[in-house]
């Protein structure tokens, strides 16, 4: 079928090429299939990644990301029962969040397709353990050197740093 060793390497290089493309592109489409873009793209701010950066080490260690959405959650849940309705979730004020976050990270975060991927028992809240879990799930995707720790290269990049 193949005549020669040079189409035979050229072949297997251009599907190497096309396979190394697909997974990275697939990577960043789990990201956004998992979240919503607005979220996905409000992560890659450089401005959030230093409000979580708690001990300016110039990365975000799987504690301080989970202490930050500890926080988020705290401000969403408005009447502190433990689970935050669409009313609290979605608000078009942004309220302290605003403030705590970025623009662009709580806007992505608080919109009726967030609300619905973090509320995996369909009972439309979202409760405390549904939200950490998923946040935690978010920062697992983006640890793509399974360190518990984010570079900046992966917090730029929603962990699509060619790892």
């Amino acid at each position: 079928m193949f005549r020669s060793l040079s189409n035979r390497l050229a072949l297997l290089t251009a599907a190497c090429t096309l396979a190394l493309t697909y997974t990275a592109a697939s990577s960043a489409d789990d990201m956004v299939s998992f979240a919503t873009a607005g979220y996905a793209s409000g992560l890659h701010s450089m401005k959030l990644m230093h409000k979580i950066d708690t001990d300016n080490d110039g990365t975000v260690s799987k504690a301080e990301w989970i202490a930050f959405h500890e926080k988020i959650f705290a401000m969403l849940d408005k009447d502190k029962s433990g689970n935050v309705d669409a009313k609290e979730f979605i608000s078009p004020s942004g309220g302290d969040l605003s403030g705590f976050a970025t623009g662009g990270f709580a806007r992505g975060l608080r919109t009726k397709a967030m609300m619905h991927k973090i509320d995996t028992d369909g009972d439309g809240t979202v409760s405390h353990d549904e939200y950490i879990a998923y946040q935690t799930k978010v920062f697992d995707m983006m640890d793509t050197s399974h360190t518990g720790m984010l570079t900046k290269d992966q917090f730029a990049t929603g962990g699509n740093s060619g790892h």
